[in-house]
Formats: structure tokens, sequence, C-alpha cells
């Protein structure tokens, strides 16, 4: 078999091969460049965990090599479980975290639903700025927070985080899930209310199970920005038994010039254990959700 060109007869099996010799140079080109950006993303936690495995004078000693082991040891990390309060800011973060999750699916839920299908004057507008409060950066609003958190009689109170970092989530889980819920066929709204179901029950029964995957987006978003933010804890937590874990590890093992880098190494490692699991059994949730107000219908 054979195809017609302006040139003369082009076999079709030489066709094909030039289609499967340029996808085979397609998938060599994908493989090489994920390779140099795994290369290049991995490069930074393995130089940690190396240097959470040595002791402090391998690490003092600049003679070695820094990407190798001499003499692997744990004591980095048993120190670190049995020794100062690196599992007391496991707790406070854990707490802060857990509570932040849960206040802000609440919130964001409730006003993802009213904005996307309870439609009323400026709904849309409304939606626009809740998304827009989210692209004020930290820095500009930690002043005015740190006065909101002292009258409240706050400070230095770990609760506080509890207080603060809804308003750092709250804005992009409600946009995640505007997009969300606006995706889901306003058939179901009908049918709920032919029933007489409230909106209460329509959200309850119809719009949470079905946006199941977006609303797990959300979370898993509000979780890692409570778990790894730093600049409000480092600002409103001053007494190591009521810091979290991003601010715990700097406080408590650096003194003046002296950093305990095998132990900051092995803290860090541990502390980003929770987020790496949490994305690598919901990652596929993650991404639908994210991708599922990109079309409606």
């Amino acid at each position: 078999m054979s195809t017609t060109t302006a040139g003369g007869f082009v076999p079709a099996e030489m066709k094909h091969g030039s289609l499967r010799r340029e996808r085979r140079w397609a998938m060599i080109g994908a493989y090489v460049a994920l390779a140099v950006f795994v290369v290049f993303f991995m490069t930074p936690p393995f130089h940690m965990l190396v240097t959470s495995l040595k002791g402090s004078a391998e690490i003092a000693d600049l003679s070695g090599n820094p990407w190798l082991v001499s003499a692997p040891t744990l004591q980095n990390y048993w120190e670190l479980l049995t020794q100062g309060n690196y599992l007391l800011h496991f707790r406070n973060s854990i707490i802060v975290t857990t509570c932040t999750v849960l206040i802000s699916m609440v919130v964001s839920t409730l006003a993802a639903f009213a904005l996307a299908r309870m439609k009323f004057w400026g709904s849309a507008t409304l939606a626009t700025g809740v998304f827009l409060t989210y692209l004020v950066p930290e820095t500009l609003l930690f002043i005015p927070m740190f006065q909101i958190v002292g009258s409240l009689g706050l400070y230095n109170n770990m609760w506080a985080m509890v207080l603060i970092f809804p308003t750092l989530t709250v804005p992009f889980c409600t946009w995640i899930m505007i997009g969300y819920f606006a995706s889901i066929p306003k058939e179901l709204d009908e049918a709920a209310l032919i029933d007489g179901a409230g909106h209460l029950q329509m959200l309850w029964k119809i719009f949470i199970p079905v946006a199941l995957p977006g609303i797990l987006a959300a979370m898993i978003f509000a979780f890692t920005v409570s778990w790894a933010a730093f600049i409000y804890p480092i600002a409103f937590l001053v007494s190591s038994d009521q810091m979290v874990l991003t601010v715990g590890i700097v406080s408590d093992l650096i003194r003046a010039d002296t950093f305990q880098w095998g132990k900051i190494m092995a803290g860090a490692l541990m502390a980003a254990l929770p987020p790496l699991l949490v994305y690598a059994f919901l990652m596929d949730y993650y991404i639908a959700g994210l991708t599922a107000g990109a079309t409606k219908g």
C-alpha cells in the first residue's frame, strides 16, 4: 500500500516509520526534561538527608565531601525526638492546622455555595473580590493583624494562628469551590427544589457528595498553607511552648551564630513528611479539584 504525493509515491511503511521516529524522539525529549527536573528539585532534599545523617564533627569538617556520609548516624533524629520541644512544636502544628482546615472548609463551602448557586445582585463581583483578598501579601497585613491580636489578648498564643490562618486559606478555597459548584448541572438544583429540599439540604445531600474532589483540593490547600506558614508565627509567637514547627525549628536550633545543622535538617525533613504523605495519596483529587471549574456542563 502506498501514498500518492506531488513528487510520486511514498510507501505507507515509510510514512508510519517516520511517525514512529518522531514519537520516539518526543518521548526521549520528554524523559530527558523530566530527568533534569527531578534532579534539580531533588538535590536540596537529598543534601538535607545527607546532612541530617552526619555528626557535628563531620558537618564542621570542610575538607570532607558534603554529598557523602562517612559514618551515618541517627543521633540528630533521636535527640530531636527525646530532647527539647520538637514534639511539642509538632503537636502545636497539628492542632493549629486541623482547626484551620475545619474552619476554612465550613466557611468556604457555605460561601462558595451562596456565590455559585444562590444568585443575587453583585454575587459575581463579590466572588472576584473574595479571590482578590488572597493576593494581598502577608507582609502588608501582619502589622494590622498584630494590633488585632494584641487587642484580643492572644499575643504569644498559638490559638491566634487559628484566628489568622483562615484569612489566608478561605479566599482561595472559596474560589476553588465556586468553580466546582458552578460546574454541577443546574438540573440537580431544580429536582431538589421540586422535591421540597431547602438550600442546606441541597448543599449537604447533593453538592458536597458531588463536589468532594473540589472540597478535598481546598482542604489540601488549606493544610499546606497553615502547615508551612512562617511570617505570622514568627511575628506573634515568642515562647517555645507556643511555637509551631516552622518557627520552633529555627528558634530552638539556632543560638546566636551557632547553627545545629544536623538537627535543623532532620527537623525540616520530619516536618515535610505530613504534606508529602497528603500529596502522595490525594494528588489525583487535588488536580481534579483545581481543574474542575475550567469547563461547565
